[in-house]
C-alpha cells in the first residue's frame, strides 16, 4: 500500500470560487500509478428520445455508487456526466474496481435495458499521450467538494472507451453494491425560463487565458441571476416524488427483497414529507434542513476537461451566454454545445440522511449533458479534439 498516492484526493486544497475551476494553479496531477474507471451508456440518445433519461441518469450515477462502495466508501474523484462517470483510484484498487464495474454493467442491462460500456484506463498511458489528468476539489457547500477535471487525459479516456479499447471483458451475475443510490424526487421545474445544459471545451493550451476569462464572464451573467442560476430551490426540491424513481430504487436490491425495499421507501417519503409540513424533527433528522442540504450540495456546475453547467436562466441571460460562447468559439478558444429544457433532474447519492454530507447529481430532464455532448460532438467531428491541458504544477 502507497500511503502518500492513497492520500492525495483529501491533502487536496478546497477552493470556493468556481471561477477557479479554470485556474491552472488550483490543479494537482494524479500519481502515476493510478488509474481511471470510465463508464457510458451506448444509444443514450435514443433512450432519451424515447423518454427515459431519468433511467440514464441513475445508470450514470450507479458507477459512482457502485465502485466507492466496493472500495469501502474511501473517497476518491469522480465526476457524473449525466449518461455516464468516471472516477479516479490508485492503481492497487484496480481489480476491485475492475469487478464493480462488470457488476454495475450487468445490472444496468437487466434491470434499465440500457447498454453500458465500461473501461480501466491507466494514467501512465494518458501520459504517453503527451496528456495529463489535474485534479482539483471545489467546495459545493460547506459541507461536500466535488473533483475537477483538467488535462485532456479524462477526455482521451472516454474517446479510448467508445473505440473499444481498455474494455472490461468479463461478465458476472453478482449484484453490484448500490447502497446510497437514489432517484425519488420528481423533475424539477424552471423558475427563471428554462435550463440549460451547457458543456464548453477549450480547443488547445494556447486558448487557456481566454478559456479561462470566458468561464469568469459566464459565471458572472449566472451570477444574475437567483442563486447563480442554480436549479434547486434555496430551500430544496419540491417533496414531489417519482415512482419511477422509487421503482428504480427498488430494483438494486435482490428479487426477493423489492416488495419490502419499494414499501419501505414509500413509507420513508410519507414520513419525510409529514416532518417537513410540520417541521417537526425525528431524532437527529431535521426534513426542512435536509432539503436546505440537498440544494446546497447539488453539482450543477463542474469542469471536467471543460466547462459542465446545468442552469435555471430567463431568456436575456441565455442569450447573452449564447453569444459570449458563439463569439469565443468563433475565435478558436473553445467549442461548445447547449441543450434546453423546462425542467431538472436529480439524482443522488446519500449513504445516510443523519450525516449532512450527502450528494446530488443535477442535470437537464430533458437530455440535459448527453444532448449538449452530442452536439459538440458534431462539432468535433470535423476538427481535432478538444485538447485542454494547461501545465500543471
Amino acid at each position: 500500500m502507497n500511503a502518500m498516492t492513497d492520500a492525495f484526493y483529501q491533502s487536496l486544497p478546497i477552493f470556493t470560487r468556481f471561477e477557479g475551476v479554470a485556474d491552472a494553479r488550483n490543479y494537482r496531477p494524479l500519481p502515476q500509478d493510478w488509474v481511471l474507471a470510465v463508464a457510458d451508456i451506448v444509444g443514450s440518445t435514443k433512450a432519451i428520445a424515447e423518454g427515459r433519461y431519468k433511467q440514464v441518469n441513475m445508470a450514470g450515477a450507479s458507477v459512482i455508487s457502485a465502485v466507492l462502495n466496493a472500495l469501502g466508501h474511501e473517497d476518491h474523484p469522480f465526476s457524473f456526466g449525466g449518461d455516464g462517470a468516471m472516477i479516479a483510484l490508485p492503481g492497487r484498487h484496480a481489480d476491485v474496481a475492475r469487478a464493480a464495474l462488470a457488476s454495475v454493467r450487468t445490472w444496468v442491462a437487466r434491470e434499465l435495458g440500457l447498454n453500458m460500456r465500461v473501461a480501466l484506463v491507466p494514467v501512465s498511458d494518458i501520459r504517453a499521450q503527451g496528456l495529463d489528468v489535474g485534479v482539483s476539489r471545489f467546495a459545493a457547500s460547506p459541507l461536500v467538494s466535488y473533483a475537477m477535471f483538467t488535462g485532456g487525459g479524462a477526455s482521451w479516456a472516454e474517446r479510448q472507451m467508445k473505440a473499444g479499447r481498455y474494455a472490461i471483458e468479463e461478465n458476472t451475475e453478482a449484484p453490484p453494491d448500490l447502497n446510497g443510490l437514489s432517484c425519488r424526487w420528481s423533475p424539477i421545474q424552471a423558475h427563471n425560463g428554462e435550463i440549460v445544459s451547457i458543456i464548453a471545451q477549450p480547443t488547445s493550451p494556447a486558448t487557456m487565458v481566454e478559456f479561462e476569462a470566458l468561464v469568469s464572464a459566464i459565471v458572472s451573467v449566472t451570477a444574475e441571476q437567483n442563486r447563480n442560476g442554480h436549479p434547486v430551490p434555496e430551500e430544496g426540491p419540491q417533496l414531489a416524488f417519482s415512482t419511477g424513481g422509487i421503482r428504480a430504487e427498488a430494483s438494486t436490491v435482490a428479487p426477493g427483497q423489492r416488495l419490502s425495499r419499494t414499501l419501505r421507501i414509500a413509507g420513508l417519503v410519507g414520513l419525510t414529507t409529514l416532518l417537513h409540513r410540520l417541521n417537526i424533527p425525528f431524532g437527529r433528522f431535521n426534513a426542512r434542513q435536509y432539503t436546505r442540504d440537498v440544494a446546497a450540495n447539488s453539482d450543477f456546475r463542474k469542469f471536467d476537461d471543460g466547462l459542465k453547467m446545468t442552469v435555471d436562466v430567463d431568456e436575456p441571460h441565455r442569450l447573452r451566454i449564447e453569444k459570449l460562447l458563439a463569439e469565443a468559439e468563433e475565435k478558436g478558444v473553445c467549442r461548445y454545445g447547449i441543450h434546453r429544457q423546462d425542467s431538472a433532474l436529480m439524482t443522488c447519492f446519500v449513504l445516510s440522511p443523519m450525516t449532512r454530507n450527502h450528494m446530488h447529481f443535477v442535470d437537464g430532464g430533458g437530455g440535459g449533458y448527453a444532448l449538449a455532448a452530442s452536439r459538440l460532438s458534431a462539432k468535433a467531428a470535423t476538427t481535432a479534439p478538444a485538447y485542454a491541458s494547461p501545465p500543471l504544477p
